[in-house]
C-alpha cells in the first residue's frame, strides 16, 4: 500500500481527529469528574461565576469534540475549539508577563496552543470546502 493510499483511509482521518480532540476530551472528563477542581481552575483564571464557567467549558470541550468526531457540524466544533484554544493560550500562557525563569516554557506552551488553534481552523476549512452546501 502506498503512503498516499494509507494516509487517505477514512480510519486514519478519524484517528487523527481523535488525537486532536484528545486533550479536550480528557480535560472535559476530568473537569466533569472533579467539578470542584474545575471551579478552582476557573477561579484561578478570574472567570466568574466559576461554576457556570466550568460547566460551559465542559460542554464546549466534550460537545465540540463530539461534533468533530461524529462529522456533524464538524466545522462548527472545530471553530469553537480554535477560539477556545486561542483564548486559553492568552489567559494561561502570558509569557510576556512571566518571570525570566518560566518565560521559555510559557512561550512554548503559548505557541503550541496557537498552532493547535490553527489546526482547528484547517479542520473547519477542510470540512466547509469538502461539504460546501451544509450537508453535515
Amino acid at each position: 500500500m502506498t503512503m498516499r493510499r494509507f494516509i487517505t483511509v477514512p480510519a486514519v482521518r478519524w484517528l487523527a481527529l481523535l488525537a486532536l480532540c484528545g486533550a479536550y476530551i480528557q480535560g472535559g472528563l476530568v473537569k466533569l469528574m472533579d467539578f470542584g477542581g474545575a471551579q478552582a481552575e476557573m477561579d484561578h483564571f478570574g472567570l466568574h461565576p466559576a461554576a457556570l464557567a466550568a460547566a460551559a467549558v465542559i460542554v464546549l470541550e466534550l460537545g465540540a469534540s463530539a461534533l468533530i468526531l461524529a462529522g456533524r457540524l464538524r466545522w462548527l466544533g472545530a471553530l469553537a475549539l480554535a477560539a477556545f484554544t486561542a483564548a486559553a493560550a492568552l489567559m494561561a500562557n502570558r509569557y510576556w508577563e512571566a518571570p525570566a525563569d518560566t518565560r521559555f516554557m510559557a512561550m512554548n506552551a503559548f505557541y503550541e496552543h496557537l498552532g493547535l488553534a490553527g489546526a482547528w481552523v484547517l479542520v473547519a476549512w477542510h470540512d466547509l470546502t469538502e461539504r460546501p452546501h451544509g450537508r453535515n
